[in-house]
């Protein structure tokens, strides 16, 4: 499978002493991001992703003084499985953040795994987005803030190497694949229309990806993160045992701890 890359914006790179540090930072930078896009639009819509990471900045961000009627939010990838299993993105994120604040429920758009199959569910998590921002085919949808990890492996939201889900360009949501347990998730043509891509990266595990996911030429396939590039601004926020994955070459702010 040959992905072609896109053409690369040039990243912000912040590198923070500690996961406890970078979770801090990511919190105050995402409330930040979503007051600046409701002055700006009157409203912000934001997609979020799973795993360890969030978590307590979902935690930090359920704590802000926040318009939450102006608030909107969506899920950049979610496993088939039922809204009530341990596994599932959204639960999660009920249970840190959502279910804590005012948020309006019909702000909210879970993916809709109670479905026949997973192609159905991307197929109606795409027809809410056109609803929801008023967009069609051959339009995309623009998000104002996507949040984004990457694993161990370099793949994003739930685009695994070799996968099918790296070469679709038609879509905004498709069906992923891992371990042949299958995901539903943005494409990479998606993400690549916000205003505000945040990765979020911790761990030394993640060290040899970043290395070419960062790497002047490297394959896309291989490691998926390399497929994001959008048109407004894309953040790296990396604890310091993951940015030493980082090429030399690569710009970075690096935030000492506070005395």
């Amino acid at each position: 499978m040959t992905v072609a890359p896109p053409q690369k914006t040039a990243p912000t790179v912040h590198v923070f002493a500690d996961k406890t540090a970078l979770v801090a930072a990511a919190a105050d930078q995402v409330i930040e991001l979503m007051r600046d896009a409701i002055a700006s639009r009157g409203r912000c819509s934001l997609a979020l992703s799973g795993g360890s990471t969030p978590k307590p900045i979902y935690q930090a961000i359920a704590q802000a003084d926040l318009p939450w009627d102006k608030i909107y939010v969506y899920w950049g990838d979610e496993r088939y499985v039922p809204a009530t299993h341990a596994d599932s993105n959204a639960k999660m994120t009920y249970e840190a953040w959502l279910s804590h604040v005012a948020i309006p429920a019909d702000n909210i758009f879970p993916v809709p795994t109670d479905t026949d199959s997973p192609q159905t569910t991307a197929d109606q998590y795409q027809q809410t987005l056109a609803s929801s921002f008023g967009t069609t085919l051959p339009d995309t949808p623009q998000f104002d803030i996507i949040l984004l990890g990457m694993g161990d492996d370099g793949h994003t939201a739930s685009l695994f190497p070799h996968t099918a889900a790296l070469n679709e360009t038609e879509r905004w949501i498709t069906v992923g694949q891992k371990d042949e347990q299958p995901r539903i998730t943005f494409t990479a043509r998606l993400i690549n229309q916000a205003r505000q891509v945040m990765f979020l990266v911790a761990g030394a595990s993640k060290q040899a990806a970043l290395s070419q996911v960062f790497a002047a030429d490297a394959d896309s396939a291989t490691y998926p993160s390399r497929l994001i590039a959008p048109k407004g601004e894309l953040r790296w926020l990396l604890d310091a045992d993951a940015s030493h994955g980082l090429p030399t070459t690569v710009e970075r702010t690096v935030h000492q701890l506070t005395p």
